[in-house]
């Protein structure tokens, strides 16, 4: 958003009435100036058709990498150094664009920042997303850059034995990205940050904004990129090895793992939720903590599943739900996930999520 957009939509907010040739006086610039900024303003969200409703619906914004998942599974056990006859399939992917698109299944407002190459692959995400009815404004095409490409290779349980991201066209975003959609930011309810994003770009978004931000941590390589700005967080999920190296705690017990917890808490965070795999989530916001598991599940592929964790507990915020009510929505949606074949379970909406909710038997482990 420019400065004169910024500066006619805040007059807009302040007098929703207001005329083109009142604009136009006040800011003294020509009428037909006026209409191209409404009309700017317009294409970008801020304002709903005539009489300039200004777009102040609930929403939540990711900001995040969206690519091309490209996975094998074997037939039989995996043997590595050989080829192995199996099944290769091809889906829309990227951890930002997962979670914005299970938020959007869930029948949440959404919207999504992201950056794909001007290719057959970044059109369909932009697609996709727009089925979705995901406000695509900020998915960014570059013409020089190709749409990034997660290739995985999964063992024959279903879990993946290696990975590799071939993700250069999102550190295209940088702080002027961000500048320029930075209404879309100040404006969210939350904004999911998943750490594929350069490491200024997080950090400019974590110290020049008031927002409620949740992290993914993707990973324990790209989770070091937030370790000194972490109490800006509203919401933490790393795993047990993000969290150790995040706090520089060992987690080892129940013990130790309350101590991470409440590392984050005194650093600033408001909710802790750290997956701990089948054992299940350990949560706390410093008042109320518990730690949460359950057997109901059978795991067909687990590509996927933190990212709807996310998608689950943003959803519950936007209910307003208690944090152990939270956390639940967040592993009945993993579940959900795991229960798929594909990395996204198409099935998934809010009537879907409520139904396995209420059937699902929890586990206090403390």
């Amino acid at each position: 958003m420019t400065n004169r957009e910024r500066e006619i939509l805040r007059m807009i907010k302040n007098k929703p009435m207001i005329s083109q040739k009142e604009l136009a006086e006040k800011l003294g610039i020509t009428r037909s100036s006026v209409a191209v900024h409404i009309t700017n303003l317009t294409k970008k969200g801020f304002i709903l058709g005539k009489g300039y409703i200004v777009n102040e619906e609930p929403y939540v914004l990711i900001i995040g990498g969206s690519n091309i998942d490209i996975q094998g599974a074997p037939i039989n056990k995996l043997k590595k150094h050989d080829s192995n006859p199996g099944v290769v399939t091809t889906s829309l992917g990227g951890v930002g664009r997962n979670i914005c698109e299970n938020i959007a299944r869930l029948g949440v407002k959404t919207g999504l920042i992201s950056a794909v190459g001007d290719d057959v692959y970044g059109n369909k995400i932009i697609e996709q997303a727009r089925l979705l009815n995901v406000n695509t404004e900020g998915i960014i095409k570059y013409n020089n850059k190709s749409t990034s490409t997660y290739l995985s290779v999964m063992d024959e349980t279903g879990d993946m034995n290696v990975a590799i991201a071939h993700m250069d066209v999102i550190d295209e975003i940088g702080i002027e990205e961000i500048q320029a959609f930075e209404n879309y930011v100040v404006n969210s309810k939350y904004c999911v940050i998943d750490t594929n994003l350069r490491k200024d770009v997080i950090e400019y978004l974590l110290l020049n904004y008031d927002c409620n931000f949740i992290l993914d941590c993707v990973s324990t390589t790209k989770a070091i990129k937030v370790k000194e700005h972490i109490g800006k967080f509203h919401t933490i999920k790393p795993n047990k090895l993000e969290a150790e190296i995040l706090s520089g705690i060992k987690i080892e017990d129940e013990k130790s793992l309350i101590k991470a917890g409440n590392f984050f808490i005194e650093k600033g965070v408001k909710n802790v939720f750290i997956s701990l795999g089948s054992e299940g989530v350990y949560y706390t916001n410093g008042v109320d903590c518990g730690h949460l598991s359950t057997s109901d599940v059978n795991v067909i592929n687990a590509t996927g599943a933190g990212d709807a964790f996310i998608a689950g507990i943003t959803y519950a915020y936007m209910k307003d739900y208690n944090i152990e009510e939270s956390v639940k929505y967040g592993i009945t949606a993993s579940i959900l996930a795991l229960e798929s074949e594909k990395t996204i379970n198409e099935k998934i909406c809010e009537e879907i999520l409520k139904l396995r909710f209420e059937n699902i038997n929890f586990m206090k482990r403390r």
